[in-house]
């Protein structure tokens, strides 16, 4: 089924202590729509400058994505975030943050893309999140992507969002800092009570946990020996959880489980090149190696306690 995503193509200079990429691919719908495209089909919706090469168009291409969404803007510059990271890969560094053309984006959903049954809205303006919403046609699923910005900036217009969405997707500190506690299960707990159907927690190289109502799913991450670039992680994971989600015969609990282990594997891959290197090469062989190594990471047999008896008290 397709796939509609809403958010950033952007060009990156990135630089980590393994190396450095100039005017790389990135953006949240250059990383999902990749990812997903391993799954299911899929449309995205961005706007980018007269700078963008055409080469890069042609990645989307290969990978069978709709364009129509995709405004050029004559004369106008590609949103570019340039940033390094140190050792501790979890933490990005921003150097500068240019919007350029981004900064007066407004999505315009094509009249084709409206049935879209899953709809992906990318880290940006909540307010622009709601336009989108407001433009598509019943979906059968809206999984939100956010960040502190907006958790400060932006709350209740971003509470709102979460009013007329299925799924959250956030980190640890965004989940504490949107809920105000130290507890993630008290915040997953209060954001489903938002009306959200499921929250899911990034926990980065240690994984995610998935919460619905009564049900609690913890996700280990998969163990690199090299991770070069973790720029885009995120936006992977979200693309390729919703990418199986829309392959699936049935929306069920054990499908929601593969379904984070699908985005945890794709994840893994995007770290291991600098932008979306990694991800344009895989193979479908490739994606099903690594979840099943990741399913076997944690399954183990039935534990038997036997009782041991020390006498009556």
């Amino acid at each position: 089924m397709s796939i509609l995503m809403v958010g950033s193509v952007a060009l990156d200079d990135v630089r980590t202590p393994f190396g450095e990429v100039k005017d790389a691919l990135g953006g949240s719908c250059s990383y999902a729509s990749i990812s997903a495209s391993h799954f299911s089909d899929v449309a995205i919706v961005g706007v980018i400058g007269d700078d963008f090469p055409r080469r890069r168009l042609d990645l989307f291409r290969r990978h069978d994505i709709d364009l129509s969404g995709l405004q050029r803007i004559k004369g106008g510059r590609t949103f570019h975030w340039s940033g390094y990271y140190e050792h501790d890969m979890n933490q990005a560094h921003t150097l500068n943050t240019a919007l350029n053309v981004f900064a007066e984006f407004r999505p315009a959903i094509p009249e084709k893309l409206r049935e879209s049954e899953f709809v992906l809205l990318g880290n940006i303006d909540p307010d622009l999140q709601l336009e989108v919403l407001e433009q598509v046609r019943n979906p059968r699923l809206v999984l939100i992507d956010t960040m502190n910005f907006w958790i400060s900036g932006k709350r209740e217009q971003l509470l709102r969002v979460l009013r007329k969405s299925h799924i959250v997707l956030l980190n640890e500190a965004e989940a504490r800092q949107l809920c105000d506690t130290v507890n993630l299960q008290v915040a997953a707990q209060r954001l489903l009570k938002l009306g959200l159907k499921r929250v899911i927690i990034k926990k980065g190289e240690h994984g995610c946990l998935m919460f619905s109502g009564d049900t609690y799913f913890a996700a280990p991450a998969f163990p690199l020996e090299m991770i070069k670039d973790p720029t885009g992680a995120g936006d992977t994971f979200a693309g390729g959880f919703i990418g199986y989600l829309a392959s699936a015969r049935s929306l069920n609990e054990m499908t929601f489980r593969k379904a984070v282990i699908a985005g945890t594997a794709m994840a893994s891959f995007t770290v291991e090149e600098f932008s979306l290197k990694r991800l344009a090469s895989l193979k479908s062989r490739e994606i099903g190696e690594r979840c099943d190594r990741l399913r076997n990471l944690s399954s183990f047999p039935k534990i038997t306690i036997k009782s041991c008896q020390h006498g009556t008290h």
